[in-house]
């Protein structure tokens, strides 16, 4: 494992069990928090994220694959892949704390039916409940990424994935164009490709949810009161099934809130649920066995 400076990161590389190579962001000191990025982020997108939780936590952030120094997707990918990577990062650091936001919820609910942790906190996970994801735009974004329409393709994703507030075709080609041709169009462009994957994932998952009950460890779920319902609406019924699990839908905030536009939040309510946790003594895996939920954010 490598140990290279770059302002306040710490770059370091991590082997997976085949041998990939895992790029890991760090800062802060303390107990360790991984931290998985969502479809079309970066590790550095959570840099706020992380500088609020390192008063009191290290937090490491994973390239996941195909980003920066880590190992490509590869014909074989899947999310059993990513998990293998956040397993490696979580035993070369010592981490028993897992957050993860939008796909990379998704990731981290498998992590947590992989091993225990101390907690899982996950930001509108990429679940599809009982074909609550709609995907039927994937082919089409696809296609046009393959033949290289990338505006075409942006605007494509962000009428299907609805998560910004108006739906004007011209609107949201404007900013699509913004998005590939203004600053961080080129990471925007190479980020593209690997959507496919991504959520071909989040579809072939699609269940009625019951295989996360068998996560025990105790499970944190947030979402945003402006973003679109089919991220909000499947924390309540995850929230039923998990036998350690709560949710919170946060005023104001959307889905882009650990990476863009709330990240301080995010991390007081991460930080005020590891607190809560060791004023009750949770370890590994704390069996409560009540789902609790909150349509207001979480108390101290």
């Amino acid at each position: 494992m490598s140990g290279v400076r770059s302002g306040a990161w710490r770059r370091d590389l991590v082997v997976a069990g085949d041998d990939a190579a895992v790029e890991v962001l760090s800062m802060g000191a303390g107990p360790g928090v991984v931290v998985i990025p969502g479809n079309n982020r970066r590790a550095h997108h959570y840099e706020a994220l992380a500088r609020g939780l390192a008063g009191a936590q290290t937090v490491h952030v994973i390239e996941r694959r195909g980003r920066g120094a880590s190992t490509a997707q590869g014909s074989s990918y899947g999310v059993g892949t990513e998990v293998d990577d956040v397993v490696a990062v979580m035993e070369h650091t010592g981490s028993q704390v897992v957050f993860g936001h939008s796909y990379g919820g998704l990731i981290a609910l498998h992590v947590g039916l992989r091993r225990p942790l101390d907690a899982l906190i996950a930001y509108e996970p990429g679940v599809s409940l009982d074909g609550s994801f709609d995907a039927s735009w994937l082919d089409t974004f696809t296609r046009l990424v393959g033949d290289g329409k990338q505006v075409a393709a942006m605007t494509t994703f962000l009428k299907g994935t609805d998560l910004l507030p108006f739906h004007a075709a011209p609107l949201l080609w404007a900013i699509s164009l913004l998005m590939l041709r203004g600053p961080g169009g080129r990471e925007t462009r190479d980020l593209m490709p690997l959507t496919p994957a991504e959520i071909g994932e989040i579809v072939r998952l699609d269940s009625d949810g019951s295989r996360y009950a068998g996560i025990a460890s105790r499970t944190l779920m947030l979402g945003g009161e402006r973003s679109p319902a089919y991220l909000t609406g499947v924390l309540p019924r995850l929230a039923g099934i998990m036998p350690n699990a709560e949710y919170a839908i946060l005023p104001g905030l959307d889905h882009n809130a650990p990476d863009e536009n709330a990240a301080d939040t995010i991390a007081q309510q991460i930080r005020q649920y590891l607190v809560r946790g060791e004023r009750h003594g949770y370890g590994v895996a704390h069996d409560v066995g009540v789902a609790r939920s909150t349509a207001n954010p979480l108390p101290t």
